[in-house]
């Protein structure tokens, strides 16, 4: 429990903590910034480490007067990550994920949601690639299934480029500009809030319209 409370400590205090690594780390701290989120979009076993609000945070330390953040070197490490990241994703998902819905029964691991999945993907996979960049677990899962679902990789490229520049873009100029902002300044662990609870809304949205649909 000692440990769990370290987490969501240094999840909702990433600025102090940031802080204390910019200055300790200097240059190595692209590094660990390149670690977190190719890691989080990259790894199906690491959904819960934190994606929007870490850009976010990088953001508006870069606004800060003297910051060892750049702010253009972290817009193009995270970018790297988070585009690479999808991709060795979408490879896991496609030669592994087979194997993994192999079974005939079970409520996910079936051939009748891999079939769904990739029927989903060829007709909405643009779309779901790049909305699911912005909603925390599922982006994480998304280049699997496209992966399993056998999306043309260079379909899957081109959204995912794509949706890892709007993403990281919006998320680091969105710190930056509101770095000043009393808020931010001081209740940071608010804004993570925040930015959580807004992420999972559309998915939130979708499952209550499924099963809501599902019960008519």
């Amino acid at each position: 429990m000692e440990i769990l409370g370290q987490v969501v400590d240094i999840f909702l205090h990433l600025d102090v903590y940031l802080n204390a690594m910019a200055a300790s780390m200097g240059p190595w701290l692209y590094v660990l910034l390149f670690a977190v989120i190719f890691c989080e979009t990259g790894l199906v076993v690491t959904p819960f480490l934190p994606g929007d609000s870490l850009i976010f945070a990088v953001g508006a330390l870069a606004a800060a007067e003297g910051s060892a953040i750049k702010l253009p070197y972290a817009i193009i490490i995270l970018i790297l990550a988070a585009v690479l990241g999808d991709g060795v994703n979408f490879e896991i998902g496609k030669y592994i994920g087979p194997k993994i819905f192999s079974k005939e029964t079970g409520f996910w691991l079936n051939k009748k949601h891999l079939l769904s999945a990739h029927a989903f993907y060829e007709k909405h996979g643009g779309k779901t690639i790049i909305l699911a960049r912005f909603i925390p677990i599922i982006r994480t899962f998304a280049p699997f299934v496209a992966g399993i679902g056998k999306m043309t990789y260079l379909h899957f490229a081109l959204y995912n480029i794509a949706g890892a520049v709007v993403w990281v873009i919006s998320f680091a100029l969105g710190g930056y500009y509101f770095a000043a902002a009393p808020l931010v300044q001081n209740h940071f662990h608010y804004v993570v809030v925040a930015i959580i609870v807004i992420s999972v809304l559309p998915a939130v949205y979708e499952f209550v319209r499924a099963k809501v649909g599902g019960e008519r």
